[in-house]
């Protein structure tokens, strides 16, 4: 399970794909159901794969880790990032589409309510999911720079690309215990927007 992400539709997959795209997903809906039942390490690789009805052997070619098992949507969220500055409306600033893209994703529909704080609460309460979770999010930091980059064009290594990247990601690690999730997603775009200076400039405290 994961943020509802934008990437856009592909191609229609054939029988094979489809096959193991029901397969992945039997083992990621048995191992959530499983997780939030008797808790994160109370359950093992093999009772999942007992759970979906396949060998842990399947499980491993599916999912590299248990923990892997939790986030079954991270290339889903990869594509997406990079979709939201590639693909954003004509004359939409960059910051703007970052802003909208983190500001989506933590948007859920109220009958998925329950389950995605449930969701929440396991991997906030559980370390090796907690830190395996922000590993994988910022993951995506390099594919998120080349979008940035291949937008401005200039280098893929272009330091500003690659630290608005990284920020930009970071904002999804600072709304994970966050009471206004929201709040806290526009105030860090505020800051990147603008500076300290522009967003706080009656603080500063005089030298």
């Amino acid at each position: 399970m994961t943020e509802t992400t934008t990437a856009g539709a592909g191609p229609v997959p054939g029988r094979r794909e489809r096959k193991k795209a029901a397969t992945r997903k039997a083992l990621a809906d048995a191992a959530l159901e499983l997780f939030l039942e008797r808790g994160f390490d109370a359950v093992s690789i093999k009772d999942v794969a007992e759970a979906a009805d396949v060998s842990t052997t399947t499980l491993f070619k599916h999912f590299p880790s248990k923990e892997a098992l939790v986030f079954d949507m991270d290339a889903d969220v990869e594509a997406a990032l990079v979709t939201a500055v590639r693909d954003r409306d004509p004359g939409t600033p960059l910051l703007d589409a970052l802003r909208r893209h983190m500001l989506h994703a933590r948007v859920f529909k109220p009958e998925h309510e329950r389950q995605i704080t449930a969701f929440h609460d396991l991997i906030n309460s559980t370390p090796a999911l907690f830190d395996y979770y922000r590993r994988m999010w910022m993951r995506h930091a390099r594919a998120l720079a080349e979008a940035i980059a291949a937008d401005l064009g200039v280098d893929t290594d272009d330091p500003t690309c690659t630290a608005l990247a990284h920020f930009t990601l970071e904002t999804r690690a600072l709304t994970s215990t966050a009471p206004t999730p929201a709040a806290t997603i526009e105030a860090a775009f505020d800051l990147l927007e603008r500076g300290w200076h522009g967003v706080r400039p009656d603080r500063e405290r005089s030298a």
